[in-house]
């Protein structure tokens, strides 16, 4: 025997009924059965089973097919029920409500029609009364309307969650590239430092075998091999992080980058009008590592900036304390708060700083300051401070 196609087999699986509408249609064909042979006014069991049944069994493709489901109990219904009894009088209520919870405008207010002037055209047909008219709007337009009002309600709940589901792709999205971002550019400030080092080392070893004797020849080529490796070790480097640099940026210099001594020009720099800085430090000063100590002053640098420019704070504290094993770097401000600025660009500033101190294995705190702002705490260890 050949095998179906596996594209009928599909076609099939799709069309099959859910299992909830499947029970239901069941139910309904049950009490159709029920009726028919209890119901003195049934006149032919038989042709009504036949009839409204197979309708009724429909039932469970009413979401499928809520249209042509309504038509074929309707149909029955003018058939073998003029009386209107309970089994199909409920059959009906219930594709009202699948035809407005179901379809959308104009195909709706088809479905409503289908199945409301027929109901009417039987009434009149057999005495119409005002009540008629009230039954029809109960059972038929309330819950024709109750479906749409569940269609609505459904749809904008689904249009929501997909928008904030897209707001949050978007924002994991900005906040992976900010994160990339603020990596490149700590690569490239360390790589600055890292070549500044390496020159310096260069510069010492050909100074110091350029002092060399005759008679001190074998020192002066092993200085001259460090030399040698130290060049290399630079070159490749620069060639390495060169692909760092951002279209019309200038070679990166052989400065040593800002630190923790710059931070006295900074406070002045931003200290103005709109916003008064005051810093405090505390504790014995200790050499850092050019790392750390870049790292502090872009953090301070980072917190100040968006005490101005997000938080729109009057007021910010900058603190530093050396304490043992550790450097502490807190930037409070009595600005909007955490809520008010946790959409605003300082968010991947934020970014940054977790960047930053990730990188030294050290703690950040973002908490409401004493005085309504924020405040930022920074805790750097210092495990590889020179001496």
């Amino acid at each position: 025997m050949v095998a179906p196609p596996v594209t009928y087999l599909r076609l099939v699986k799709l069309r099959r009924p859910p299992l909830l509408d499947a029970v239901i249609a069941l139910l309904f064909v049950a009490m159709n059965v029920a009726e028919a042979f209890s119901n003195p006014d049934v006149t032919s069991p038989l042709q009504h089973v036949g009839i409204a049944g197979l309708a009724l069994a429909t039932l469970a493709w009413r979401r499928q097919y809520p249209l042509v489901v309504a038509a074929l109990v309707v149909g029955s219904n003018v058939i073998t029920d003029p009386n209107g009894e309970f089994t199909t009088l409920l059959s009906l209520v219930l594709v009202s409500f699948t035809v407005g919870s179901e379809t959308a405008s104009p195909r709706a207010w088809w479905g409503l029609g289908l199945v409301f002037v027929p109901f009417m055209v039987v009434s009149v047909v057999h005495g119409f009364v005002p009540s008629d008219l009230a039954a029809g709007m109960v059972f038929f337009i309330g819950p024709w309307a109750v479906g749409q009002l569940l269609r609505v309600r459904t749809a904008s709940t689904e249009g929501a969650l997909a928008r904030a589901a897209q707001l949050e792709r978007t924002r994991e999205l900005e906040a992976a590239k900010a994160a990339a971002d603020e990596r490149t550019r700590i690569a490239r400030e360390l790589h600055d430092i890292v070549s500044h080092s390496i020159s310096v080392v260069t510069i010492q070893t050909q100074a110091v075998r350029r002092r060399l004797g005759p008679e001190q020849a074998a020192e002066a080529r092993d200085l001259a091999a460090v030399e040698a490796t130290a060049r290399e070790a630079l070159a490749e480097m620069r060639r390495l992080f060169g692909v760092l640099r951002t279209e019309g940026e200038q070679p990166l210099a052989l400065s040593p980058q800002p630190g923790l001594s710059e931070l006295d020009r900074l406070v002045r720099q931003v200290d103005s009008a709109e916003m008064q800085v005051d810093l405090r430090i505390e504790g014995d000063p200790v050499p850092l590592s050019p790392g750390v100590d870049l790292a502090a002053y872009r953090i301070a640098q980072e917190g100040l900036t968006n005490a101005l420019r997000h938080a729109h704070a009057s007021q910010a504290h900058v603190l530093v304390r050396y304490a043992p094993g550790r450097l502490d770097v807190e930037v409070a401000d009595n600005g909007r708060g955490l809520r008010r600025t946790s959409s605003s660009n300082g968010g991947h500033g934020l970014v940054g700083i977790r960047e930053r101190v990730a990188l030294y294995g050290g703690t950040v705190e973002l908490e409401p300051s004493s005085t309504g702002g924020v405040r930022l705490a920074v805790s750097l260890p210092l495990k590889e401070t020179t001496t």
